[in-house]
């Protein structure tokens, strides 16, 4: 008799000990509750900062703003009225341009003296968001000034120099030459 009631005892620990695993839930659980609220912090700094440019180019009566649909605002200090001159920067162009960092009350973080000119490959180097959008906008000999809020700017962690966190920028760019790329992957044929 005990020896039945040994093999029941037996087989029916073996019948509950067969039932699959359960998943262990995480002791804390992230509700992704930090991403949304960086999310808002996030959307109420840009309607901040867009709502000072706008006012600041609203109070500008002298000069004909363009708001790129990249998210950010300019006007042509210099335009080209070369009708041969049709050409702007493509990728891969290189460009030499001149420019300065202002801030929003048009004091100067880097003077043009302080930035040299610089040679860029058209989105195959590094260089701020706006100010790479900004230079496909342009012709060679023409000079623009871009008004950058802080994202297309140097962003969270600005230069890491002069530039902190979440500063929106005034930057007058002027685009000596643009040199188009030779493709030398073309077969002569």
């Amino acid at each position: 008799m005990k020896l039945k009631f040994i093999y029941v005892i037996v087989a029916i620990f073996g019948i509950l000990g067969c039932k699959s695993p359960e998943a262990r839930r995480p002791v804390t659980q992230n509700s992704g509750s930090f991403i949304n609220e960086s999310i808002k912090r996030n959307k109420k700094l840009v309607a901040k900062e867009e709502a000072i440019i706008l006012k600041m180019i609203e109070q500008d009566s002298t000069r004909n703003y363009i708001a790129s649909s990249n998210g950010f605002w300019y006007y042509y200090n210099e335009k080209s009225t070369d009708s041969l001159n049709v050409e702007m920067p493509e990728y891969g162009d290189v460009v030499r341009f001149d420019y300065n960092i202002k801030d929003l009350n048009g004091n100067y973080i880097y003077d043009v003296g302080e930035i040299p000119t610089k040679r860029y490959a058209m989105d195959r180097e590094n260089l701020f968001g706006g100010l790479r959008e900004g230079l496909k906008l342009m012709k060679a000999g023409e000079k623009a000034t871009f008004i950058f809020p802080s994202h297309k700017a140097f962003g969270y962690y600005g230069d890491k120099d002069r530039i902190g966190t979440n500063i929106p920028i005034i930057t007058e760019v002027t685009l000596h030459t643009i040199t188009q790329e030779i493709n030398t992957n073309k077969s002569d044929n």
